[in-house]
């Protein structure tokens, strides 16, 4: 079972936090949304303290995992430059995400050098609406989701209500599409970008992770200072001023150790909501999608447009002064968002 906590009583209400981060992000606001809903927050399989997703042949996602330390890793994933590789564990020597782009209307053919694709184009990759027995892309929105909703049924929640942050953003609405949610809030979802946007998202939490692996020693005492958290936080928050040391420093030990980091980041690509396509089981619950305006790893300006685009009956929120990750800059509009439906 995924490492979670409950809190509160009422209607069940799943949090799934992004790529790299832990289900703490949320602690902002969970004391509030608490008041009105049982409040469950996850960490995703190969983050916080989950251990990473079955490698083929093991057990499925339904089946219970009891180990909650450095988690499964024979099957690492993709790396990035600076992970550490098991014994035996060649880098697989294409970024998967890079292959087969279509770009959208005004997106720039390339990124000018940064992550430039090196898979030939117009190859195909496992997609997330796939035949039944395709293979999931490990990693991916599809291949979470399918541990989430395992979760879910450990947990006996046939439809709860679902929230995700970013990544996690991208898993509640794959599992509302599903069928599985009772309301869906995806607070800057990924999917809603071209490639320009996705290979910049990719390169600014990459670059992210490995800045936390080089300055890990000095880490404790550079988030001490107020200044010192500004210059390492502002890529996720608005306000870094007002965090804590502490939170600071446990979410970048977070993000340079989650084994399940590589894969997700380069199966990032695989998973959208192309406009026109049908949504599922979206059209018939409450969505909310919420972006921040100092957001700086999805800028809102194309993306909230994309996403009304592609899911017009949504409501869709534009948090002021708020980051890529908007709970500690704005807890009262997140948990209102939370738990007053329009």
């Amino acid at each position: 079972m995924l490492a979670h906590e409950r809190r509160g009583s009422g209607p069940p209400l799943v949090l799934i936090h992004g790529l790299g981060s832990r289900r703490q992000v949320w602690d902002p606001i969970v004391a509030e949304l608490a008041r009105h809903r049982e409040v469950i927050t996850l960490d995703l399989p190969g983050f916080g303290e989950s251990p990473l997703w079955p490698a083929p042949g093991s057990p499925t996602p339904g089946d219970r995992v009891t180990d909650h330390g450095a988690g499964n890793r024979s099957d690492p994933g993709p790396r990035l430059p600076g992970d550490p590789a098991p014994p035996g564990s060649p880098r697989p020597p294409s970024d998967p995400t890079a292959i087969g782009d279509r770009r959208l209307p005004g997106d720039p053919a390339a990124l000018g050098g940064s992550l430039p694709p090196s898979g030939p184009r117009g190859a195909s990759i496992p997609d997330e609406r796939a035949a039944p027995g395709e293979a999931v892309v490990p990693g991916s929105v599809g291949h979470l989701a399918d541990q989430v909703a395992a979760f879910l049924d450990q947990l006996g929640l046939d439809r709860p209500e679902l929230a995700g942050s970013s990544l996690g953003g991208g898993i509640a609405l794959e599992l509302g599409r599903r069928g599985r949610a009772r309301a869906v809030t995806a607070f800057a979802p990924v999917g809603f970008w071209g490639p320009v946007s996705r290979r910049w998202c990719q390169a600014v939490v990459g670059g992210a992770r490995l800045l936390s692996t080089a300055l890990g020693p000095a880490l404790p005492r550079l988030l001490a200072t107020r200044a010192g958290r500004v210059a390492l936080c502002a890529i996720f928050y608005g306000h870094p001023g007002r965090l804590s040391p502490e939170d600071c420093l446990a979410s970048a030990r977070a993000l340079s150790r989650a084994p399940g980091f590589a894969a997700a980041r380069r199966a990032f690509g695989v998973w959208r909501l192309p406009i026109g396509a049908d949504p599922g089981a979206l059209g018939g619950i409450p969505v909310t999608i919420v972006w921040g305006t100092r957001d700086v790893v999805l800028p809102y300006r194309r993306q909230a447009a994309r996403a009304g685009e592609e899911l017009p009956g949504a409501r869709h929120v534009l948090l002021q002064e708020a980051g890529h990750l908007p709970f500690a800059d704005d807890p009262v509009r997140c948990a209102e968002l939370l738990t007053v439906r329009q």
